[in-house]
């Protein structure tokens, strides 16, 4: 993919996945806006990258931030032409009946909420400009229950419906809508995970999760004509075929 010209938006962008798909991004010619809370951990990788990033503080769960910022690229660039939904938190890690009710509540508004707003602020941008591609990080937790984890596969579990919703709603305006189920990750997330003890996924061996340079490169493979097909669904990287046509086979 040859994203020479176009701009990128990446939520989450301090570490992990969104780290490594903003160098994936920029590296194809992109400019890339890293957003997060962290302004080191972002400074740190904007370095890495050089020109072509941009450093943005802001909280997805807070819709005038994560609008102003969006906002603040397009007037900056004349364009957004990709919006990767990354940001999300396991914590709290707890059993429902003995969860914080506000820290819950706080999950929701990042992993679900935090998906509407970005959406949200960048549809009239998109639609007016007759293109663009959203792109959600999703998990198997969205479709299975885990103990423990009631706010995160619920918040998952309703991102993955907003993407159908979204492709619903502005297929016909040329837009491009999808979502991207990695599997376990080699991420900080799966360090707490491990820590917790909770349900089976803890319990993992850390040898069988993927690098975090393999959802980053299917995201950026999912912005090109190949992935054509898959708009308004969810992309698995546990399907052997997928990794395949992303080029992963190899590695």
């Amino acid at each position: 993919m040859d994203m020479t010209g176009k701009t990128i938006i990446i939520t989450g962008a301090s570490r992990g996945i969104g780290a490594e798909t903003a160098r994936e991004f920029a590296a194809s010619g992109g400019t890339v806006y890293l957003l997060g809370r962290s302004k080191n951990d972002l400074n740190e990788v904007s370095a890495g990258i050089g020109e072509k990033a941009k450093v943005r503080i802001c909280d997805v769960s807070i819709y005038d931030d994560l609008a102003a910022v969006i906002n603040g690229a397009f007037k900056d660039t004349g364009r957004i032409d990709v919006l990767i939904n990354n940001a999300g938190t396991i914590d709290p890690i707890s059993t429902i009946q003995f969860s914080d009710p506000y820290a819950w509540g706080k999950a929701i508004d990042i992993n679900l909420k935090g998906v509407f707003h970005g959406a949200h602020a960048v549809l009239p941008i998109m639609i007016k400009q007759g293109h663009g591609t959203i792109i959600t990080v999703s998990s198997g937790a969205a479709h299975s229950p885990l103990e423990g984890w009631s706010q995160y596969c619920s918040g998952k579990a309703g991102a993955a419906m907003l993407t159908k919703c979204l492709h619903h709603e502005t297929e016909q305006f040329g837009l491009r809508i999808m979502g991207l189920s990695p599997g376990t990750v080699a991420t900080d997330m799966q360090i707490k995970i491990k820590a917790s003890g909770v349900n089976p996924i803890s319990a993992l061996d850390p040898t069988v999760h993927i690098p975090a340079l393999w959802p980053a490169k299917a995201l950026l493979w999912m912005c090109g004509s190949g992935a054509e097909e898959f708009c308004g669904t969810e992309i698995s990287l546990r399907d052997a075929e997928i990794r395949k046509r992303v080029g992963l086979d190899g590695f």
